[in-house]
This record gives C-alpha cells, structure tokens and sequence, in this order.
C-alpha cells in the first residue's frame, strides 16, 4: 500500500505493517503486565523497606502504563489487520493509534530512568525478589525502546518530505511552468543523492577513485529511476514475490498441451550435438568456478581445504609463471591448482587484480583440449557489484561484422581490461608461440560469463575458430543483432530459474509491474498473505488460491490497469508525465531489452529422490532460446542455481549420465 504518513511525512512503512510485530509486542507487554501484577499483589503490604515507598508508587505506575500500552498496542493490531493492501480506507484512523502509541514512550521512558535510579541506590534494602523483577522491567523496557529508535531509523524514509510536494493532486501545474521543472528536478536531484550516499556507504571500505565516483552516480540514477514510480514498501514487495510464486507453481503444475510439448523435442542432431557441447562445458566450467581462488575451494571442501592449502602455501611462486595482484600465502594460486589439475608450468599468465572495471582472470594451457584457455572471475567483491550494476548500454563497435549493438557499459569495460592485457601485453602471443596449434576457449561465470563473452565478440576477427563458453552470464548482456552473431561460437549455460540469468532493466520493470498488479488486486490481507507464505517457502503444500479482482476479468479488460494498481503508483505532475514522454521520443531508451549471449543450454532439475543424509537430483539439459528467460521466475532456487558449485554439479552428473549411456 502507500507508505504511511506521520508527522507530515511518507515512511518506509505501511498501515498494514503492524500486525506482526505489533502481536509480537502485544504477547511480551502482556506477559509482563501479568507478571508486575502478581509481583505488587504478593508484596502488597510489604514495602515498608528502605525505598519501599517509591517502588511501590513504581509498581502501580508500571501496572497503569503497560495498561495503556496493551490497549493502544490491541487497538493498533486490530485496526491494521483491516482491509487489503490496496484498500486502506478501513485503516484510516490507524495514525492517531499511532500518535498515541508514540507519545507513551514518553512515560514509559521516564519509568525507565526512575527504575534504573531506583536500582542503582545502594541504601535500598527490599525483598531481593522484588528487586530482580525492578531490574528485569528495567532492562525490558530499554531494550524495547532501543530497537524502537532502531525500527524508526530503518523505515525512516529520507525522501518522505519531498514526495509529498507532488503527491497532492489539487495543485495545477504545467509544463511551461518554470517553477514546475524546478520542483521536477529538484526532486530528482535529491532522490539520486540519497542513493549515491547509500551507495557510498556500503562501500567504505574500498578506496574510491574517479572511475567508483561515475560508477556511484550511474548506479544512483539507476535505482532512483527504477523506484521513482511506484510507492510500495519493503512488506508489500514480499508479499508480491510470495503471491508470483505460487501462482508460478500453480501454472507449472498444470498438465501441458501436447502441441507445447512437442516444441521441446529436440532432433536427434541437436540431441549428439548437445552431448558434446554438455561434455565439454562440464570440462571448462572447471575452469571457471578455479578462477575463483580459495573462497570457492574452501566453500566447496569446508573440511579439508584449509589442511591442504597450508601444505601448499609455503612453497615459492613458479618462475615460469606471469602472476600479478595480491595473493598471500599463495592461496588463491594453489586453489587454482588444485580444482583444475594442471601443473605450475601450465599457466602462462594469473591476475588478482582487482578493481572496478577489473576483474581477475588468468590464461593455461589445457592439454586434454589442446586449447588455451582464458577464465575470467565472476562477482567475489564490491568492485564487482559496482561492475554488474553499472548497467548502462553503450555501443559496441565491430568492423566488417555487423552494425553496432548495445551492451552492458561495466561488463564491457571490464572486458576491455582483459583484452588489452591479452593483446598489448603480449599474453597471448607467448601462449601461442608455445602451443601453436592449440585453440582459443574464453569461459567465466556470472560476471566471468558475461566479461568472457564480450571479450570472445572483441578476438572473434582475430582468432576465428575460439569458442567461448558463458556459464550463468547476466540476461542484460547484448542487443539482438549481436546475441544472434555470437551463436556461432558462444554457449551459455543456464541451470533452473537463475535469477541472474534473466536480469535486466526491462526484466525488472516486468517483475515491477507484476508484483504491482497482483499485490494491488489481492483480496487477503497482508499479513494473511505473509503468513502462509512462510509455511508455504518453509513446509511446502499446496499454492493457495488467494481471489483477486482478476479473476473472471475479460482478457482485454486485463491489458487496462485497475484503480487499485493506480494506486500505488506514484501520483506523478502532468508536467513529470509530459518531461519523461518528451524525453522517450526524442532519445533512445536508457535501457533497450539486451539478450543472452550464444546458443543457450537450459538444466532442469527433472526429479530428485532426497533421503536423511543425501539427496540424489536427475537433470535434463535441452537447446533454448533467449525468449525463455524474459521473465524473472520467483523461487527459494533463483539465487542457489546460480551458484558455480551448482552449475558443475549439474553438468558433470549430466556428462556421466551421456558416459553411462554410451557405455551401455
């Protein structure tokens, strides 16, 4: 729903937010007012001690209090489980529930100061039980009130002010108006700060140099368009996510038509050309999950990695071998050694370098393929976010090839790096010159997948017979011209509903919209929907059936929003609406739809079989198209079947599973 307003203010909260943690907090107050009452009865005439007087007068003051809190407290949980998301009309008096819920922290915090004084006095000499229970409601009520003050901080909304300046709809406004494009920009110009801080912020403690200083305005403007034109809190995207996926279950459950499953039958020579590519994919992914270092080796073999990494960290760097960038204890190298099998002499050149815009990446030699590979990190660090997130598009220029395409500006900047080091330094010249007959393979995953395919597209004139192999690549990756240029010599391989797989700008302007429309026409109440979501992620079932004024619509009356949904948009000036259509038509789209890089591999998980201690999961890998991932599928999956240990589990129990077969 919209967010609540208090104090002349919109807050990174909702009316219907407090059932929860107001229940949560309405059991303690009761269980403690129960427990003060039964303290001041059974010492009702004992307080003739040496600082009985105040405690008693404490104790009744206590017992009014918590009195009037757990009454504005049932008031507030009632008053919120009214209504729906969209519907706040039922909660309209909630705010001055709230004020007065607000304004008994005032006695409540003066009780605690008086407790607190009254404890620390060394010439009280009362009964040690009556004692305990003092320091224990002390202690109690500090504590709620410290997470109160935390609770405010984090649902403080620092553009709150500035939202309501164009929220009200009675004030006329215009696009000639000089004042209306001041505000306009004004509020813009705030909304980025505000997110260039946080971003700042979560970045401390790298060191900041001009390129982190365009990176964090770039990715300010990002998320402040993204989030400029709605007005849900953190709750009711929640719930959104929790309501798409069990409706995605409900229609993944249905049985298909034998039209659709035909579509999916692969020919027997894509089927032999599939299971050599899967084969081989399983071979180099290798590759990629090593360009990782010790954090993948040691997340991979909790139990003896470290033993066995202190066995190799005392011996001397080979002297063969072109390592730059920090690594201590030579971790990351003997990490490398040990998940791809090759030898010191193997490797011709290792980066750790590590900067936004560069990513780590190293070059080997791998005699069972008789190529050359070159691996290329995925995301490990916030360098690396930086890199994903600058999400702009730039052109790509390639001559004799084809007109340019669009692709991700930070991914392509990071592959820049790596093909300037590769060619200008020379690195792949001496790989050459000592196996001259061996071919070019570039592999990577994530952020690795995505830098290793633009780097392909960049050596593609000069190396025509390299492949590339892209393992869960960024789904914002390239424009169509160049995705359909790259089947040829890229393969992407997808395992399951990755999320990352199927993100980007207009991907997630679709999740927006969905989550918008369903959370906006639901019928349930929040916490009704939070509820048995949770049981749903946690113990499984059957999706529910949540009624929603979409259903028995008519399919041209879907296409038109409700009045619901238009709700919890943005009430947006007409002169902000007529800036942002003028802007449309006299520029390209900021964020035009970028595609997955290559011919694409889709792993499913076909059924899985899980006991007390293991569990044993069958996968199915078929041919693809970009088309499939233009959705983003919400799952407790999208985020584990991105994971590289996931991605070589998958296809080497594929590649066994085409040897066994093969066998037989």
């Amino acid at each position: 729903m919209p967010g609540l307003v208090l104090f002349g203010r919109r807050w990174a909260i909702g009316s219907d937010d407090f059932v929860l943690p107001g229940a949560f907090e309405l059991f303690v107050r009761l269980v403690w007012w129960i427990g003060i009452l039964v303290l001041y009865t059974v010492h009702k005439g004992q307080f003739n001690c040496p600082g009985g007087g105040l405690l008693h007068s404490y104790l009744l003051g206590l017992i009014i209090l918590l009195a009037s809190i757990i009454c504005a407290l049932s008031a507030l949980v009632y008053l919120s489980m009214q209504g729906t998301i969209s519907n706040p009309g039922p909660r309209k008096s909630l705010p001055k529930i709230l004020y007065t819920r607000l304004l008994l922290y005032f006695p409540e915090f003066i009780w605690a100061v008086v407790g607190a004084v009254w404890v620390s006095d060394n010439s009280v000499q009362c009964e040690k039980t009556v004692i305990n229970g003092v320091i224990g409601t002390v202690i109690a009520s500090w504590i709620i009130i410290i997470f109160t003050v935390i609770g405010v901080v984090i649902v403080f909304d620092p553009l709150g002010g500035k939202k309501t300046f164009y929220l009200p709809d009675g004030v006329s406004r215009n696009l000639e108006s000089s004042q209306s494009g001041q505000l306009l920009y004004n509020v813009k110009s705030s909304a980025t700060r505000v997110w260039e801080k946080r971003i700042r912020l979560l970045c401390c403690c790298i060191v900041q140099d001009d390129d982190h200083r365009v990176a964090f305005t770039s990715i300010a403007e990002l998320f402040r368009s993204y989030f400029s034109d709605t007005d849900l809190v953190p709750s009711d995207i929640a719930a959104g996510l929790i309501l798409l996926h069990q409706e995605q279950d409900k229609m993944e459950n249905c049985p298909k038509e034998p039209e659709e499953v035909l579509c999916h039958s692969p020919s027997s020579l894509m089927s032999a050309d599939l299971d050599v590519e899967l084969e081989n994919a399983a071979h180099y992914m290798l590759f990629a999950a090593a360009a990782y270092g010790w954090p993948y080796y040691v997340y991979t073999n909790p139990y003896t990695a470290l033993c066995k990494l202190n066995g190799d960290c005392c011996r001397n760097r080979p002297a063969d071998s072109d390592i730059t960038g920090s690594d201590r204890h030579n971790f990351h190298f003997g990490s490398i050694l040990k998940i791809t099998g090759l030898q010191y002499r193997d490797f011709i050149h290792i980066s750790f370098h590590n900067k936004i815009y560069e990513i780590p990446f190293f070059v080997a030699l791998d005699h069972k393929k008789e190529a050359i590979v070159v691996a290329v990190r995925g995301t490990l660090s916030f360098e690396d976010i930086l890199t994903d997130l600058s999400a702009d598009c730039e052109d790509l220029t390639l001559e004799e090839v084809l007109e340019n395409g669009f692709v991700h500006k930070g991914i392509t900047q990071a592959a820049n790096y790596i093909y300037r080091k590769l060619i200008n330094d020379g690195i792949l010249n001496q790989a050459f010159t000592i196996a001259p007959e061996y071919k070019l393979v570039i592999v990577g995953h994530s952020l690795g997948g995505g830098t290793a395919s633009i780097l392909a597209i960049m050596l593609r004139n000069s190396f025509p017979t390299l492949k590339c192999y892209a393992f869960s690549p960024p789904g914002g990756l390239l424009s169509k011209s160049l995705a359909d240029y790259t089947k040829h010599f890229i393969v992407s391989v997808i395992v399951g509903k990755d999320l990352v797989a199927r993100l980007s700008m207009p991907n997630m302007e679709d999740l927006k919209r969905r989550i918008v429309r369903i959370v906006a026409n639901c019928n349930r109440p929040k916490y009704q929907i939070l509820l048995r979501g949770c049981w749903y992620e946690v113990f499984g079932g059957d999706p529910d059936d949540f009624p929603t004024e979409l259903d028995g619509r008519s399919q041209d009356a879907l296409t038109q929003p409700l009045l619901a949904e238009e709700s919890l948009m943005v009430h947006r000036s007409p002169s902000y609406n007529a800036l942002e259509e003028e802007s449309h038509l006299n520029s390209p789209p900021q964020y035009p739809r970028l595609y997955l890089p290559g011919k694409i591999i889709h792993i499913v998980e076909e059924s899985s079989s899980r006991r007390l201690c293991s569990s044993d999961i069958k996968y199915t890998a078929r041919w693809s198209n970009e088309t499939v991932f233009g959705s983003i599928l919400i799952s407790p999956k999208m985020i584990t079947d991105h994971m590289p240990d996931v991605v070589l589990k998958a296809l080497n129990s594929l590649s066994q599973e085409h040897g066994s077969c093969l066998s037989c």
